[in-house]
């Protein structure tokens, strides 16, 4: 039976968390802080718990360098929950938009100006857009939620992959072919596709603030590559990310918002008008500005989950003194190896996807050695496996193999990795 120390284990998710991290973890969970009690048995809203949130909250910020204008909130649900949240919220910021330059400061104009609430929702039917940019199955997911709740007809593909590569993906569309909404309420994106191995090489030109600090609402799913790289917050409206990949557990879901759109500066429209408009109304729990005014505590949070986020991010930061930066050194590094041994070898290996937009975090190709593909990658996984190199395995959907490199995987089973695709080829 292989020992913890034995393995490196690649796979996408839950991935590989620090050794130390659950050490440290496993021992809270019996008695924290010499309480007599577990983490998971403290009342979430103790002071111990507000303490270990507020930890969570800063060391993310400190690491990311998130400005002072931006919110970071704790939530449930995973990426899938934030496809739904994202559209309910930003929908409603938008329609609030729309309701103040038409309605202005008239008290009760709502039920008492009919002419103007039919303004509303004609401006609703025509104008309401959400844009989608599909790179991968994740962003097709996000896209099919949205339509889901508002309808396709509120839904604009911006550019998807698959169209300009014979229906499969593996590529990002330039930018000038995009078809951008003139005022939607949010542009999304995938930051890293874990499924297809595509991951977005910088921020998109065209979706830039300008000068002013105008622009786009821009929300980007970074569940596979935040922390691994820096990220230019100021750019983004919302982030969003799962723990399981480089932060933590599964149970845990961060969002990071600009606070122009949490109260004061902007509240959600009421349950009313959005009946009244025919818009569907979010559950409470999926509500930003009712987790941020609570500080992520409206409902019962595992603070276990953020205890081990936050563990994860004092190692980080004491890890690397230049915070995101030498990370993202170290995780571009791990990839240059990996594919430098699988480009060696291109009667062995075919990478999936286009070489510009290939992600770091999960690098997916196939074994074509000797024309059989099946026997070939049976046979890599079978030896890979027995060599302490674990969780290559491809997804369901597409198959094939997928190395996940995350942060916690070291830089040694990198080299491990590496070494094992030479030597499987050669042989």
């Amino acid at each position: 039976m292989p020992s913890r120390e034995d393995i490196t284990y690649f796979g996408a998710g839950p991935a590989l968390l620090p050794t130390d991290v659950l050490e440290t973890a496993a021992a809270s969970l019996l008695n924290y802080k010499d309480t007599g009690l577990g983490i998971a048995e403290h009342s979430h809203r103790s002071e111990l718990a507000t303490n270990i949130i507020n930890e969570a909250k800063a060391d993310l910020a400190s690491y990311l360098d998130i400005p002072e204008d931006y919110e970071v909130l704790f939530m449930q649900g995973g990426g899938t929950g934030e496809f739904s949240a994202t559209a309910y919220n930003l929908v409603g910021a938008w329609v609030e938009r729309k309701k103040k330059a038409i309605f202005g400061d008239l008290p009760g104009a709502e039920a008492n100006e009919p002419g103007l609430m039919q303004q509303l929702k004609t401006t609703i039917d025509k104008d309401l857009k959400l844009d989608y940019i599909i790179t991968g199955g994740w962003s097709q997911k996000a896209a099919a939620e949205a339509a889901r709740l508002l309808g396709p007809e509120h839904v604009n593909i911006v550019a998807d992959a698959r169209e300009i590569n014979d229906g499969k993906f593996g590529k990002i569309p330039d930018e000038s072919t995009w078809k951008l909404s003139e005022d939607a309420a949010l542009v999304y994106w995938c930051d890293n596709e874990t499924v297809d191995g595509v991951e977005f090489p910088a921020f998109p030109k065209c979706l830039e603030p300008k000068a002013d600090g105008s622009g786009p609402i821009v929300v980007a799913d970074m569940s596979s590559n935040i922390l691994s790289r820096r990220v230019p917050v100021r750019n983004f409206s919302v982030i969003f990310f799962g723990a399981q990949k480089n932060l933590g557990s599964t149970g845990v879901t961060v969002v990071i918002i600009k606070k122009d759109l949490l109260p004061p500066k902007l509240q959600q429209p009421s349950a009313s008008l959005m009946r009244k408009l025919a818009l569907p109304i979010p559950p409470i729990i999926l509500q930003y500005e009712i987790i941020a005014k609570n500080n992520s505590l409206y409902n019962t949070l595992s603070i276990f989950d953020v205890y081990v986020a936050g563990q994860v991010l004092k190692k980080l930061l004491n890890t690397y003194p230049n915070k995101a930066a030498g990370q993202e050194a170290v995780s571009d590094k791990k990839a240059q190896l990996i594919y430098g041994a699988l480009e060696a070898h291109p009667d062995v290996y075919k990478i999936i996807p286009d070489k510009a937009v290939r992600s770091r975090m999960n690098i997916c190709f196939r074994v074509t050695k000797g024309g059989d593909v099946d026997g070939s990658e049976k046979a890599f996984l079978k030896e890979s496996t027995a060599q302490g190199l674990t969780g290559l395995k491809g997804h369901r959907s597409v198959g094939g193999i997928r190395a996940s490199s995350y942060n916690s995987i070291p830089m040694k089973g990198a080299e491990a990795l590496a070494k094992f695709i030479e030597e499987f080829a050669q042989a």
